[in-house]
């Protein structure tokens, strides 16, 4: 008899079946659905990680004999890894759509499953398969697979896919027009850049790059000028505080970073660029899967010499050069059962030039400053069903990096636009003329062991308990001193987790931790989130509110002559409220938020007196600031026409820096190098197949570049349009061209330093099927 055709699509991943017109009949469970075709054949359908498995009864064996990739007789597994995402697709979608007609599937070419004879002739060519999409998950706001339908937290995702549709270079370009974020960079390529969430500062936004902490340990934010965007599968943004599953440095939020999983067929590929600057990029990478292994690896090269970190519009002329090696690769294993066994490696080691000061506070080109960076980022993964309620992950991770620092010899004060020189004694009474010249050798080391139990109670309830322990480590006599150049944190952590789900509509998320340290006081954190879809309007409502901490540094502990071992944790309260619309069947999906935070305990250098150690001469950090952020957030993505989509965002964030008694300000203060307002809109236009079109505006408000918001270092307006085109000229070939800042504005995103005038890039893809 036939049946109807059906499609599962979930990403750029398409699954085609026949369904007969016999019974549908779905079995309810956790971790499965079934489908009962007719008397002999009924298909299972089994939520796992990076996967959906279909487990056929045994009515149904007879399928499986004539393929030879089947290990077991009972089991196949379709493969689902997208460009925009990795994860898992969500049973309780399936089982509304799929079940109501059952479903049977047939490999596709995607997954090299031969279709046989025998189920090609039932097929009728003339009826047009049911399209169902399978909806995205995210991981990083609870530590599991959640429907983004089912998400009571502010959460964005940018992929892969939309990074090299841009031809997007690097990690801090994309999430320059994120929302809710703000990011700087210290000059052009491989110059400090940094991001910040919701007027919260750099080193309160978490960083992990899959699985493995990234925020240094001696000044708590993490570097972005070296990370660059290839084998990106996703990035995460998870906005407001997260201290309640991932402790310390998530005040702000936490941006979580996936590297690319291959599947399918295996394939090889190269890339290569040119462009202003004297720039060159190329790499190569490789991906696929065989068997129970799939792998994915990238190798590539980046130089560029001829922009200055101080910016040209005052005066700067000295070149300042960068040269990136970076390297990384994904390795996984399907074990039995549904476990996965997964290790992952990033490394990239970068050469770069900067600026620096005369004595006097004057910018000035350096010559000879320069700065090498390595760094390697390790993790492993093992994840593994226990029983059909439990589920236990153990994560291993360590980031380990090395960076060696020199100021130079001589300069050029932009100033007095006079050279100057180093000298190692002071130039009083004229700071002008000369600088202190300097070296570093700073090694840090990050490691982490978490174990993770997921326990399914009914189909309500999901509760997640799990144990971490960290370690930051860092060793330099220039940063502590000759005596005990090695300093290190340690602390062991607990958290436990409930989500709750009730009539597919409302979720509930609560959940505490305790964090105990080696150094000072424990902390103790918790969070709950609340969130009700509203499915016959296409309306969803979440909010949250959260407690955060965030530890002292080893700089701020132990920096010597400066360093202040009684510091307390940086504490905060967050909360938000949020809605999204969908409207015209998905086609315009409209969000809006408001979001507060309160800070204490701010960490800032002061004058502390009695407060700071005496080898500190009375100047060091001490917990004396509090300030407050609070803000809207509203947003848009529009299908117009078939081909057409746009999408923006808008923040507006009031920051105020509170007067105490110890922390006198003159009145409350802006905090700095926060715009009021943010925006940014993009274009994507696909008139024909081959060619891709995209615009992208972005709009940074006036800012302050310091805490007393002193007028003569007042950053103003600036507004920002790049432009990037792909066009696939053979199925296995693509020429591209972006051009960034069309209109040549000259702005600065951090006070002095300026950003690259109009550039423009071209460059050529490749990709080949390896036959394997």
């Amino acid at each position: 008899m036939t049946g109807k055709m059906v499609q599962i699509h979930h990403g750029a991943a398409t699954v085609s079946g026949e369904c007969s017109s016999g019974l549908g009949h779905c079995l309810e469970g956790s971790d499965e659905s079934s489908v009962k075709c007719d008397e002999s054949k009924s298909l299972k359908f089994r939520r796992s990680t990076h996967h959906l498995s279909l487990v056929t009864s045994e009515g149904g064996k007879g399928d499986e004999r004539n393929d030879p990739q089947v290990r077991r007789p009972s089991r196949q597994s379709i493969r689902l890894n997208p460009s925009s995402t990795r994860e898992a697709v969500m049973l309780s979608y399936l089982r509304s759509r799929v079940c109501r007609a059952g479903v049977v599937l047939l490999w596709m070419a995607v997954f090299s499953h031969p279709v046989l004879p025998e189920e090609s002739a039932q097929a009728e060519p003339s009826e047009a398969p049911e399209v169902i999409e399978t909806p995205d998950v995210v991981v990083s706001a609870t530590k599991t697979e959640v429907p983004v339908s089912h998400l009571t937290s502010a959460v964005e995702v940018i992929t892969g896919e939309e990074l090299e549709r841009k031809n997007i270079k690097t990690v801090i370009d994309g999430l320059r027009l994120a929302q809710g974020v703000f990011a700087t960079s210290t000059g052009g390529a491989g110059t400090l850049a940094t991001v910040q969430m919701r007027g919260a500062f750099a080193r309160h936004t978490l960083v992990m790059i899959d699985g493995v902490i990234v925020n240094s340990p001696t000044d708590g934010g993490y570097n972005f000028a070296n990370l660059t965007a290839e084998n990106i599968d996703r990035i995460e943004i998870l906005r407001g505080a997260q201290s309640m599953l991932y402790g310390s440095d998530a005040i702000g939020g936490v941006i979580s970073i996936y590297t690319k999983k291959g599947s399918g067929t295996p394939r090889v590929g190269a890339f290569f660029e040119y462009g202003s600057f004297a720039t060159v990029r190329e790499g190569g990478q490789v991906s696929g899967a065989k068997g129970p292994f799939d792998f994915s690896a990238t190798v590539s090269r980046w130089d560029t010499s001829s922009y200055s970190a101080i910016n040209y519009g005052r005066g700067a002329f000295e070149r300042d050069g960068f040269h990136n090696w970076q390297a990384s690769a994904k390795l996984g294993a399907a074990l039995p059962q549904d476990g996965r066994v997964e290790f992952n490696l990033r490394w990239y080691d970068s050469r770069s030039r900067f600026d620096g000061f005369a004595d006097s506070g004057a910018p000035a080109d350096i010559f000879g400053a320069r700065s090498t960076n390595r760094n390697i980022i390790l993790n492993g993964t093992w994840r593994q069903p226990l029983t059909s309620w439990w589920t236990t992950k153990l994560t291993l991770s360590q980031a380990n990096e090395r960076l060696l620092s020199s100021s130079g010899t001589a300069g050029f004060n932009l100033n007095t636009r006079r050279y100057i020189t180093a000298s190692p004694t002071s130039c009083f009474p004229n700071f002008d003329t000369c600088f202190t010249p300097w070296s570093s050798d700073l090694e840090i080391l990050n490691r982490r062991l978490e174990w993770q139990n997921d326990i399914r109670i009914g189909e309500m309830l999901l509760l997640t308990a799990g144990y971490q322990f960290r370690r930051e480590e860092g060793d330099s006599p220039g940063f502590f001193g000759t005596g005990q150049p090695a300093r290190t944190i340690s602390s062991n952590a607990g958290f436990a987790q409930a989500q709750l789900t009730l009539w597919d509509r409302l979720f509930v998320t609560a959940g505490g931790r305790h964090d105990s340290y080696n150094t000072f006081e424990d902390v103790t954190t918790y969070r709950v989130t609340g969130g009700y879809h509203l499915k016959e309007t296409g309306t969803r409502f979440r909010g949250s509110y959260a407690t955060g901490f965030k530890a002292p540094t080893l700089n701020d502990l132990y920096f010597q002559g400066f360093g202040n071992p009684t510091l307390k944790p940086e504490k905060s309260l967050s909360m938000d409220l949020g809605i999204e619309q969908h409207l015209f069947n998905g086609r315009l999906q409209l969000n809006a938020g408001y979001f507060w935070n309160r800070f204490r305990n701010l960490i800032q250098f002061a004058s502390g007196g009695a407060l700071c150690p005496p080898e500190s001469f009375g100047f060091c950090p001490i917990n004396v600031a509090e300030a407050k952020t609070q803000g809207w957030e509203f947003g848009f993505k529009a299908k117009v026409i078939k081909g057409l989509e746009l999408r923006g965002q808008y923040t507006h964030t009031l920051t105020r820096a509170f007067d105490t008694a110890q922390n006198p300000l003159g009145g409350d203060k802006r905090l700095p190098r926060w715009p009021v307002d943010q925006a940014t809109v993009g274009l994507t236009y696909q008139p024909i197949e081959a060619l891709r079109l995209n615009i992208d505006y972005r709009f940074v408000g006036a800012r302050n570049n310091n805490l007393f918001n002193a007028s003569s270092q007042k950053l103003g307006v600036f507004n920002i349009v790049d432009l990037s085109a792909s066009y696939d000229v053979t199925k296995n070939w693509q020429a591209y061209v972006r051009v960034d800042n069309l209109f040549n504005e000259e702005y600065e995103e951090i006070f002095l330093y300026g950003r690259p005038i109009r550039s423009i890039f071209g460059g050529v893809r490749m990709n080949y099927d390896i036959p394997l």
